[in-house]
């Protein structure tokens, strides 16, 4: 084969190439919005979605900070999607806009009356609508009912959780008790998911078929007695 003939094969063969991944961002894209679409919270949402080889990238404005997170969640867990860019912006009427002093004393007053999180001392810092929570606490579930507490305020643009997980378990966590959860899980294949336990932290490694079975694995995981880090170093490997 002489060197022009190899040059215009495989140029075909890079133009079919870029053909198929432009077919497959098309086809992922329009799966995202038909996801956000049957979605009651986001019906009428104004979300823009751009895929590149299993990249969603959400742009747009919503109403409230629940709106945002439905919409990470929901593409979250359409079949393809590697990874989300999630680039939504909260943009409030005029009703809804708040000072952030009083929308820290709304914080307040919500977690003052969340059950299970009063001996527990956490800290709250707004600034132009963007909360910050710290604290330390002794299980995931608690950190996620004080992010729950909080984020269906109006005015609130983004939450960052920075509350910190510290058991009060001395007993390294156990690796069994993980691994028995995946199997009781429906949404997990662990065959192919290997889970590594150095003393309260654990590793997750191996291979998922999509990014809602990467975040399963990451919470079930965080869900075992003594845990305080999960380092997930799942990779997305989708079935042909």
């Amino acid at each position: 084969m002489d060197s022009a003939t190899y040059k215009i094969i495989k140029e075909a063969i890079h133009r079919i190439i870029i053909q198929q991944q432009m077919k497959h961002n098309e086809t992922l894209k329009n799966e995202v919005m038909e996801a956000i679409r049957l979605e009651p919270l986001l019906n009428t949402a104004q979300i823009e979605v751009n895929t590149d080889e299993g990249i969603v990238t959400l742009s747009g404005t919503v109403d409230s900070y629940v709106k945002k997170r439905a919409a990470e969640h929901v593409v979250g867990k359409v079949p393809g999607v590697r990874a989300v860019a999630e680039k939504i912006k909260v943009k409030f009427g005029a009703d809804d806009t708040k000072t952030d002093e009083a929308l820290a004393s709304e914080i307040l007053k919500a977690l003052q009356f969340t059950p299970g999180l009063l001996k527990y001392s956490i800290s709250v810092l707004v600034e132009d609508g963007w909360v910050t929570l710290v604290g330390k606490v002794k299980w995931i579930a608690q950190k996620e009912e004080v992010e729950r507490a909080v984020h269906h305020l109006s005015g609130v643009r983004m939450i960052t959780n920075n509350i910190s997980i510290r058991s009060e378990r001395e007993d390294d966590v156990e690796k069994a008790t993980i691994k028995n959860a995946f199997l009781r899980n429906w949404a997990i294949d662990d065959q192919e998911i290997e889970v590594s336990v150095l003393g309260n932290q654990v590793t997750l490694m191996g291979k998922v078929h999509s990014l809602y079975q990467r975040n399963t694995a990451e919470r079930i995981a965080w869900n075992a007695p003594g845990v305080c880090n999960v380092h997930n170093k799942l990779t997305i490997e989708y079935p042909d």
